[in-house]
C-alpha cells in the first residue's frame, strides 16, 4: 500500500480531472477538515446508483469563508492591506452567489469523495454530478450523482479448489546470464592498435552540422561509445567501424522523425569525427579468483550456488504469486457474475488513467508513449479491456466472500497494512502519531477504502489457504481435457 497522503493526493487528482472533464469546472484539491455529508442512495440498472448528497449548512459557511479569504489575497480594497481584507467585506463586495460558485469549485471532489464514503459504495467510473440552486445563507447544499458500481458476485464453491501449482525451478542458462552480467560489470577497456571492430569502444571529439550551421549540443570531446551500443543516431556508430587511432571520418546521418528535441527529428546533419583512441572490452575469466574479485566467494561453484539460491528464492516468490492469482480466478470461474460493457468501459478508462498519471509524474507524456508503444489509445483501451472484466470479477468475488465470512479488519490491522505501505523513515512510532494518520483518513473518507483493502488481503488468504494445489502438469491436462473442442 502507498503511503497514505500522497495515495489521497493521487485518488483527489484523478476524482478531480474526472469531475472536471465531466463537468468543464475547475476543481481544487486543497485539504479540508470534517464535512458533515449525508447520503441516499437509490439502486438503478446496470451496476449503477443515483446518490443524493447533502452538505451541512455550517460546511457550506465554513466554504463560502474559506474562499472569501482566498478571493482576498488578491483583492485590492482602499483601507485594507493586500491580503488582510475580511471574509465578511469580501462576501459583500463581490456578492455572496459569487464567493459561493467559487467555494462549490473549491470543494465539490472533496465533498463528492466523502459522500462516496458515507453512502459505503465502491464507485467505478466517472460521476455524472448535477448540482442543485446554490443554497440561500444558512442552508444546506444539495447535489446528486449517478455512478457506476462494483457488479455482485454469486459464489460458487470456493473452499477445496484444485489449482495447478507449478514448482520453482532454476535454469542453468540463467546462471549463467547472471555470471555473465557479474563478469560485464568487472571489465576492463584496454587500448589497442588495431581496426574498431563491433563490440569495441572507440574515444572520440566530434562536431555536428545541418547546412552548415553548427548543432547546438552537437560537440563533444573525449566521449567515450561502444560501437553497436545502438546508443547514438542511426548511422553514427556504424560510420566508425574500421576506423583506426588518429583517423578522422565525415558522417552523413538523418535523426530519426521521432527524435528529442523535436526541431531536429527527420533532419539531414554531418558529423566530423576524429577517433583518438580504439579500445577493447576484455571480461575476467570465470574462475575462483573472479568469484573473490566479484563477490567475495572462494570460489566459482561457491557463487554459482549463490546466485542459484538467489534465483530460487526469487522464482518462489512468482510461483506464490502467480499462485495466489490463479486461485483467485478458479474461484471466479466457479461464480457468476454479470457485468455490463458500460461497467467494463469505465473500468479500462480508469485503468488507463492511472497509467497516464503515473508516466506524468515520470515526466512521460501520454503522446510520448503512444510512440513508443506504437500503438494509439483506441487499441491500447482495447487491449486492456479483458483485464480490466477481470479485475472487476475478482473484485465482486472477493467482496461476496467478505460479507459471506463477516470479514470485519479492526483499527489495528488498518494501522499495520497503513504503516507497512511506507517508507520507513516516514512511520509514525508514537500511539498518538498513528492515531493522527488513522484519523486523517477517515476525515478526507480513505478509512472506508482502506479497510476494504485489507479485508480483500484477508478474504484472499482465506480463498487461498482453502485452495489444494496440485500439479502444474495435471492441472493442464484438466484444462485441455475440460476445453470444449479441444
Amino acid at each position: 500500500m502507498a503511503d497514505g497522503a500522497g495515495d489521497e493526493r493521487r485518488k483527489d487528482a484523478l476524482i478531480a480531472a474526472r469531475i472536471e472533464r465531466a463537468h468543464g469546472v475547475r476543481v481544487s484539491l486543497r485539504a479540508v477538515g470534517d464535512t458533515d455529508v449525508k447520503t441516499t442512495v437509490t439502486a438503478l440498472p446496470e451496476s449503477r446508483v443515483r446518490v443524493e448528497v447533502e452538505v451541512a449548512a455550517k460546511e457550506v459557511a465554513d466554504a463560502v469563508d474559506a474562499a472569501a479569504r482566498s478571493l482576498g489575497r488578491n483583492l485590492k480594497l482602499a483601507g485594507f492591506r493586500k491580503g488582510k481584507i475580511p471574509a465578511p467585506v469580501v462576501i459583500q463586495r463581490l456578492g455572496r452567489d459569487a464567493v459561493l460558485d467559487d467555494a462549490v469549485r473549491e470543494r465539490l471532489a472533496r465533498w463528492y469523495t466523502q459522500a462516496l464514503g458515507e453512502a459505503g459504495i465502491a464507485a467505478i467510473g466517472d460521476p455524472d454530478i448535477s448540482l442543485a440552486d446554490l443554497p440561500a445563507d444558512g442552508e444546506p447544499l444539495r447535489f446528486s450523482f449517478e455512478i457506476g458500481v462494483r457488479p455482485q458476485a454469486t459464489l460458487g464453491s470456493w473452499r477445496g479448489l484444485e489449482v495447478g501449482r507449478r514448482e520453482p525451478a532454476v535454469a542453468p542458462e540463467d546462471i549463467e546470464r547472471q555470471l555473465e552480467q557479474a563478469r560485464e560489470r568487472l571489465a576492463r577497456l584496454e587500448p589497442v592498435a588495431r581496426q574498431a571492430a563491433p563490440g569495441d569502444f572507440v574515444v572520440i571529439d566530434y562536431d555536428g552540422t545541418i547546412d552548415g550551421e553548427p548543432i547546438e549540443g552537437g560537440q563533444a570531446r573525449g566521449q567515450l561509445v561502444e560501437l553497436g551500443g545502438g546508443r547514438l543516431v542511426p548511422g553514427f556508430e556504424e560510420g566508425l567501424a574500421g576506423a583506426s587511432a588518429g583517423e578522422e571520418r565525415t558522417l552523413a546521418v538523418t535523426f530519426p522523425a521521432d527524435y528529442e528535441p523535436a526541431h531536429l527529428g527527420g533532419r539531414d546533419a554531418t558529423f566530423v569525427v576524429t577517433v583518438s583512441e580504439v579500445r577493447e572490452k576484455l571480461l575476467p575469466e570465470l574462475s575462483d579468483d573472479f568469484a573473490t574479485d566479484a563477490a567475495g566467494f572462494e570460489t566459482l561453484e561457491e557463487m554459482r550456488a549463490e546466485v542459484r539460491a538467489g534465483l530460487l528464492e526469487a522464482d518462489e516468490r512468482v510461483v506464490e504469486r502467480e499462485f495466489r492469482g490463479a486461485v483467485l480466478d478458479a474461484a471466479v470461474a466457479a461464480s457468476q457474475v454479470q457485468i455490463p460493457d458500460a461497467l467494463i468501459d469505465a473500468r479500462t478508462k480508469e485503468s488507463w488513467e492511472r497509467t497516464l498519471h503515473s508516466l506524468e509524474h515520470r515526466g512521460i507524456s501520454k503522446e510520448a508513449f503512444l510512440q513508443l508503444a506504437g500503438k494509439s489509445e483506441p487499441e491500447v483501451l482495447a487491449e486492456a479491456r479483458p483485464d480490466a472484466e477481470q479485475s472487476l470479477r475478482r473484485e465482486a468475488v472477493l467482496a461476496a466472500i467478505i460479507a459471506e465470512e463477516g470479514i470485519d479488519p479492526s483499527e489495528e490491522e488498518l494501522l499495520v497494512a497503513l504503516l507497512e505501505g511506507m517508507p520507513p523513515e516516514q512511520r509514525p512510532t508514537r500511539p498518538s502519531e498513528q492515531a493522527k494518520l488513522l484519523e486523517r483518513l477517515r476525515r478526507a473518507g480513505r478509512l472506508r477504502e482502506l479497510r476494504e483493502d485489507v479485508a480483500a488481503d484477508r478474504a484472499l488468504e482465506q480463498l487461498v489457504a482453502a485452495a489444494k494445489p496440485i500439479a502444474a502438469e495435471r492441472a493442464a491436462a484438466r484444462e485441455k481435457l475440460w476445453t470444449p473442442g479441444s
